[in-house]
């Protein structure tokens, strides 16, 4: 029997396989924030694929928390319906649906918007130095994560994410790299990690026991004095009572060389799994059925968490369950095209 095709349960939330598709960008909403026809079909596609697990992108929990002025969002109550609309959708293509809430941070690209860090440390030449947040706006931003994620709940969201990695807000706080903050926010570890506790224990405060909290960290800054696996291990067990599953990736809070290969970022996940003991999901050019099988085979994450390859394949499950010869259901109106 595959493994990449056992169920899987984490709380309430039950998956039909080990498959969870990555949060990706598609700036495509209108600057409401609210989903438009092309998520519909991006998401449903890959709902009649076979995905277990669709983690929608980037969703903001403030204005300026956008990374650009096209991201769907969860800062007011109008964007409930739409994208309930999205997830209902999903769930009749058979697949669960969960959120990311974000908060860009220093990499908010929105022309006219305050952007905020933790430090004034700009991201880069093209982008504007930020404000350095005061007390009463980091209280302000942890506020906005609890009633994005009582939204989530509304709009009948399956699990939710905090996005924690990729040079966000979350993850500037957490690298010594982006955050010099000399009060209670910044300095050693458990400063640097108050602002995650912080947004985590409100998430955690606005859904129900039985849904999962996803945390997305990078596990690696790959700059000297910045994150690196032994730290990020550190700062999950830090929070670990708060987090039911850990989607670990690597990079983004500068723009360092890194070396691609398949499953470059596998070897993070299995680290915070063994050394934490919480769940994870694994990405990072995982593109072929039989690395995933391996990856789960072997015990190195729980879910496998995939990109591009869903992007260049939406049915990219069908074909690795023939490929690893595991008997899944197809979509009625697909059956036609079962492999033989």
């Amino acid at each position: 029997m595959s493994k990449l095709f056992q169920d899987f349960t984490l709380k309430g939330l039950a998956l039909k396989n080990r498959i969870m598709m990555s949060p990706m960008c598609m700036y495509s909403a209108g600057d409401d924030g609210r989903p438009t026809d092309w998520h519909l079909v991006h998401y449903g596609t890959r709902a009649v694929g076979g995905v277990g697990l669709i983690m929608q992108e980037a969703t903001a929990v403030e204005r300026r928390g956008r990374i650009s002025g096209n991201d769907l969002g969860l800062w007011e109550d109008a964007q409930v319906e739409p994208l309930k609309r999205l997830v209902d959708f999903v769930h009749a293509a058979g697949a669960k649906l969960a959120v990311q809430l974000a908060h860009a941070g220093r990499k908010c690209g929105v022309p006219g918007e305050r952007i905020v860090a933790p430090s004034s440390l700009h991201w880069s030449d093209e982008y504007p130095v930020p404000a350095e947040l005061t007390r009463e706006e980091i209280r302000t931003i942890v506020a906005a994560f609890g009633r994005a994620a009582r939204r989530a709940v509304a709009a009948g969201y399956d699990a939710v994410e905090v996005h924690a990695a990729h040079g966000y807000l979350i993850h500037e706080f957490l690298s010594p790299l982006s955050n010099q903050r000399t009060d209670e926010y910044g300095g050693t570890r458990e400063n640097r990690v108050r602002f995650l506790r912080a947004v985590l224990e409100e998430v955690r405060a606005n859904i129900p026991a039985e849904m999962p909290l996803f945390l997305r960290v990078s596990a690696n800054d790959f700059v000297p004095g910045g994150l690196d696996i032994g730290e990020t291990v550190e700062i999950v067990r830090l929070v670990k009572e708060l987090v039911d599953l850990v989607d670990v990736s690597s990079g983004g809070l500068l723009a360092p060389r890194i070396d691609l290969y398949a499953g470059y970022q596998v070897n993070y996940a299995a680290a915070v799994r063994q050394e934490v003991g919480l769940p994870t999901g694994a990405v990072g050019l995982i593109t072929t059925p039989e690395l995933a099988e391996e990856i789960i085979g072997n015990g190195r994450a729980d879910l496998v968490v995939l990109g591009r390859a869903l992007l260049r394949r939406p049915y990219w499950p069908l074909y690795a369950a023939h490929v690893l010869k595991a008997e899944i259901p197809w979509p009625r109106e697909y059956e036609r095209g079962r492999y033989r």
